[in-house]
């Protein structure tokens, strides 16, 4: 087998003896500094659940390991694993070590781990030793990982200091947020705005990988000043389908808020920008010439679902503008008739189901006023933030 030259010509490590090769178990540094890791487990295993650094290079491919895992119940696992070498044997074996010694070798601070630091692992490490490349084996696995992200996302949620960024919807809450040194945008992270009309046309993340990107975001908010309040948006319960942590939503109602005020005017164009131009260009993309009728389609489908609460002749009457303008867009690229839906959903249903939920927040306002003045007083409260 050929291995490609080691980075900068560098020679590759020697082989250690079996039983001496590296482990480690400083998952902290290992996901905060993002060291890019070889996943082993079989793509459903890693399709389930994995995390931002790692790549799914595996042992073996999800066929192989059912067949090994039914000869294990049925034979043991002797004939488990004899069966496992003879699958991953000759070619194959080569093509994977190939492609194990290539990341290895582009990424020299990576690290390697399966399931639960075990029989898979410890295999791949011995074979790269034996092709000349020496790579940490993480004790414990993705198991031990993913545990020691559960741990810090219970400690961080209950332990940090938090301010909320609310404001009506179309007041840009979002963009507010990511123009602060110290915030998580939660709704990136659920790859999704919030609410009714916020899915995108991608899936959202599944709840483990959610859980895992949110406690590395907590990490490193925790590692910029430490005893700075870190800024969230006000969100429910769910974003989407993915459920916020409860340590974590227990946490809005009652703390320190800041409030964005926007004319109703911007608020509408915000929407518009958001849920009319950047998601009919995603469906452009998507769909081509289809684009803009199956945009139609999935928001008249969002519309139906908050009929019960907006009322069915409310509900006719707004799907109604929602065709027309869709009409209008297509015959002149004209956009106010966009404008009308838009501003009809703010002023009858998203606005007074903000009234309601700010009479319920328990926390105090800390300051109100246009997003610039905000953020700049944000800014002005230093590393330690307003207390």
């Amino acid at each position: 087998m050929s291995l490609p030259a080691t980075p900068e010509g560098a020679a590759a490590p020697a082989p250690s003896p079996r039983g001496t090769l590296p482990q480690t178990a400083d998952y902290g540094a290992l996901l905060c500094a993002a060291r890019p890791l070889i996943d082993l487990r079989a793509p459903g295993e890693f399709a389930r659940g994995a995390f931002p650094a790692a790549h799914n290079l595996p042992l073996m491919s999800d066929a192989e390991r059912a067949q090994v895992g039914r000869c294990y119940k049925e034979r043991g696992q002797q004939a488990a694993i004899a069966l496992g070498h003879e699958l991953v044997g000759g070619a194959t074996r080569e093509a994977r070590i190939e492609a194990w010694v290539d990341f290895a070798r582009r990424h020299p601070q990576g690290a390697l781990y399966c399931a639960r630091g075990g029989l898979r692992s410890q295999i791949v490490q011995q074979w790269l030793a034996e092709a000349g490349v020496v790579y940490p084996r993480v004790i414990g696995g993705y198991k031990a990982l993913r545990g020691f992200l559960l741990g810090e996302l219970q400690r961080l949620a209950e332990g940090l200091r938090f301010h909320v960024v609310t404001g009506p919807t179309g007041s840009g809450k979002t963009h507010f947020l990511n123009s602060l040194p110290r915030a998580i945008d939660l709704e990136g992270l659920a790859h999704h705005r919030g609410s009714a009309f916020g899915a995108y046309l991608e899936e959202q993340p599944t709840p483990i990988d959610f859980e895992n990107r949110l406690a590395l975001a907590l990490l490193d908010a925790q590692a910029r000043h430490a005893d700075a309040p870190v800024y969230l948006e006000d969100e429910s319960r769910l974003i989407g389908r993915l459920a916020l942590p409860p340590a974590l939503h227990a946490r809005i109602p009652p703390a320190p808020y800041v409030e964005l005020q926007v004319d109703f005017a911007e608020r509408v164009d915000g929407v518009l920008a958001d849920y009319v131009l950047d998601l009919g260009r995603r469906y452009a993309q998507a769909y081509g010439e289809r684009g803009p009728a199956e945009h139609e389609a999935r928001l008249l489908g969002d519309l139906s679902r908050i009929r019960k609460r907006l009322g069915g002749a409310r509900e006719q009457q707004v799907a109604a503008l929602l065709r027309e303008a869709f009409a209008a867009q297509a015959r002149a690229g004209e956009l106010d008739g966009h404008r009308a839906w838009i501003g009809l959903l703010l002023r009858d249903y998203y606005d007074p189901m903000y009234a309601y939920q700010a009479g319920r927040r328990a926390g105090p306002c800390l300051v109100r006023g246009r997003p610039e003045a905000v953020r700049a007083w944000v800014l002005a409260q230093g590393t330690a933030g307003a207390r």
